[in-house]
């Protein structure tokens, strides 16, 4: 069994002086964590132009996602910070508009309709296979860029039914990882009152970063909502973007705009894609180095070929190892490790008063790795999930009910959960049968928390090919 223990960026020992925490958030908020942040059950934060409250007691996060999510809608900074380049979607907006939006997005998403677009994501998988397989014998692979590819790639293909070739691929990563690098800077200064503080060129970069996604996006969509509105969009009628066009609000018979359709699928595309994207890379990280995991991984997906193997998804429910590595990485590296919101009016939560407007921040980061709430909470151990130890089991399961929140929870969990889950079993399985992944000497990737948590110095791994029998 592996025991493995990823780097993280240390905490420091004691809680960073309000000074330290403006500077050090600015390149990732892990680093303004210190150790007993791991530890309580509600922290707070006093600062120039906000209060922040820090909550990991499971009870208080189910009070503020679950029972009480009207009193706690998403953060006003927050959704500042992403509306350059996700509109008023679901992801920033409150309200009547958030629950307009997403009872007309929900069936696009339920889980029949993930699996009709299951073929895509295998013809995805396949040019993935095809880009490795022309890679020379133990070559360094930039782990993340290939996995912004595939996942970027299998977004395209089931919302707008077309492929994502390696320079436009290329463009939507380096627009990404420009706009979030820039990101903490540009919300933090309102953290501090000082909003004025803000670059103007830090500013304009971040929209060009924005502009660009979103004009690639926009240029896609155009024709097939043009085709729509004319009565003839006949034959991609089974994407997502076909499910989109013809919702309709059940009250006033009206469907998305060509505005409100490019902020959906923007979102669509950059919060599926991304945090896809930063999931399978942390689990080809972990599995370089957890031999015995990766090996085992490798013996549960060689008897079956799943690009071309009948049967469609309900294969992947024979891959329960595939499954756990994926689940375990969700916990060690959550893709989104901070979920903001604020008070809607003043309230109580635990023994501390939370005025009206503060920030209240669940953090899937610290929750799945405190110390209280699970066992070795730091080791990548993918057989926690299925140990055969009664009371161990018994121990994950409670873990799991209450600890556990990777794509959130309560009315705004995430829209695309299903499908998530379906594509990366999908690809882990279909890129560990034919190959093998094996640690860099010397690279170690640095975990840092901006929109979501990424490597600073990117995931590099040694790729070998696997002989597989005829």
């Amino acid at each position: 069994m592996s025991h493995f223990c990823p780097h993280y960026p240390p905490p420091s020992a004691k809680r960073p002086s309000a000074w330290r925490m403006f500077f050090s958030k600015r390149r990732s908020w892990l680093d303004g964590l210190y150790a007993r942040s791991y530890e309580m059950k509600m922290g707070e934060v006093r600062l120039p132009g906000l209060d922040l409250f820090m909550v990991n007691e499971p009870a208080v996060v189910r009070r503020v996602l679950v029972e009480q999510s009207k009193a706690f809608p998403k953060a006003a900074l927050l959704a500042d910070a992403l509306r350059p380049l996700l509109g008023d979607s679901i992801f920033t907006t409150n309200g009547a508009v958030w629950e307009r939006q997403r009872s007309l997005m929900n069936p696009s998403f339920e889980a029949a309709r993930v699996s009709l677009v299951y073929g895509r994501m295998c013809e995805a998988a396949e040019a993935m296979l095809q880009r490795l397989r022309a890679m020379p014998d133990g070559v360094e692979l930039d782990v993340d860029v290939e996995m912004t590819h595939v996942a970027a790639d299998i977004i395209l293909r089931t919302i707008l039914s077309q492929p994502l070739d390696g320079v436009e691929a290329r463009r939507v990563f380096e627009a990404f990882e420009r706009y979030q690098v820039l990101a903490p800077r540009l919300m933090l200064p309102a953290f501090f009152g000082v909003r004025w503080l803000r670059p103007w060129w830090e500013k304009r970069r971040s929209q060009q970063a924005a502009t660009e996604i979103r004009d690639l996006l926009a240029a896609m969509i155009k024709p097939r909502f043009e085709a729509h509105a004319s009565g003839d969009d006949a034959g991609l009628s089974d994407d997502i973007l076909g499910s989109l066009l013809r919702a309709r609000d059940p009250d006033t018979g009206a469907g998305f705009s060509f505005d409100e359709l490019v902020d959906q699928v923007a979102m669509l595309f950059l919060a599926g894609h991304e945090t896809s994207a930063s999931a399978l890379s942390w689990s080809l990280h972990l599995l370089a180095h957890a031999e015995d995991v990766q090996e085992r991984l490798h013996v549960e997906v060689v008897p079956h070929d799943l690009l071309t193997e009948p049967g469609g998804p309900s294969v992947l429910k024979d891959l329960p190892l595939t499954r756990n590595v994926f689940r375990e990485t969700l916990r060690l590296f959550p893709p989104v490790g901070f979920l903001a919101r604020e008070s809607a009016e003043g309230c109580t939560l635990r023994d501390k008063h939370v005025p009206a407007g503060a920030a209240v921040i669940v953090s899937p980061w610290l929750i799945h790795r405190h110390r209280q709430l699970w066992q070795d909470p730091d080791v990548f151990n993918p057989d926690r999930y299925d140990s055969g130890d009664a009371a161990a089991d018994q121990a994950t399961r409670e873990s799991l009910r209450q600890a556990y929140l990777p794509f959130g929870m309560g009315p705004r969990v995430c829209i695309g959960t299903a499908f998530a889950l379906q594509e990366a079993s999908l690809i882990l399985a279909s890129f560990c049968r034919e190959f093998r992944v094996a640690p860099v000497p010397g690279h170690v990737p640095e975990p840092v928390g901006r929109l979501t948590v990424r490597s600073a110095n990117g995931i590099r791994l040694l790729l070998s090919k696997r002989m597989l029998s005829a």
